[in-house]
């Protein structure tokens, strides 16, 4: 194993959290297309082991093999309870973001209470991405590397689409709802009536 390899493998091993190319090189006094081929050799070396070394959202890290993990969840296992809201917040901002408090209320269709995207902060999961640049300057949220890494996801490309929820039949309340919504004698917006309005 060269000393490059050997490096990256003790950086990354003593990493407190997941490190980009950039960061590693400068760590290490290396150049990036140097480090980058390192990384690449040093993933098919733990490839198929207990550890593996994984790229998460642009950042390195090892993790315990995915057919492992059950081993170790009894051992520490942080269970964080989300709430409702904040659920459907997190999925809003990973599906729409970069997005305002205003957009996820309006996608949500009620009030969002301000501790809800807190908690989210609070875990890591969303950051603030800045200002959106209309009047009043609403803040604009976004997922973080840490909301990738903790969901398995190299990044949000991987998130599942409309078909994969439904086949998992996350959506069936969902399609329930509408469908009884639309017996009640709601208007179907794809009716010839809803378009003459």
């Amino acid at each position: 194993m060269s000393p490059l390899i050997r490096a990256l493998e003790a950086a990354l091993f003593a990493a407190t959290q997941p490190m980009s190319v950039e960061a590693i090189a400068r760590h290490l006094g290396q150049g990036e297309a140097a480090v980058r081929e390192g990384l690449r050799e040093l993933a098919a070396h733990y490839a198929g082991r207990g550890v593996e070394l994984v790229e998460r959202g642009g950042r390195w890290h090892f993790q315990t093999a995915p057919d492992l993990a059950h081993l170790l969840r009894p051992m520490h296992e942080e269970p964080r309870r989300l709430t409702r809201a904040a659920t459907e917040c997190l999925a809003i901002i990973a599906y729409h973001e970069p997005v305002s408090r205003a957009e996820i209320e309006a996608i949500r269709g009620v009030q969002t209470a301000k501790g809800t995207v807190d908690v989210l902060m609070e875990a890591g999961w969303v950051r603030i991405a800045g200002r959106r640049e209309v009047p009043g300057r609403p803040v604009i949220y976004a997922t973080t590397p840490t909301f990738l890494a903790e969901f398995g996801l190299g990044s949000r490309r991987d998130l599942p689409g409309i078909e994969e929820l439904r086949a998992t039949g996350l959506l069936d309340p969902v399609d329930e709802a509408y469908d009884a919504l639309m017996g009640q004698g709601a208007v179907d917006p794809n009716s010839e009536e809803a378009l003459r309005q």
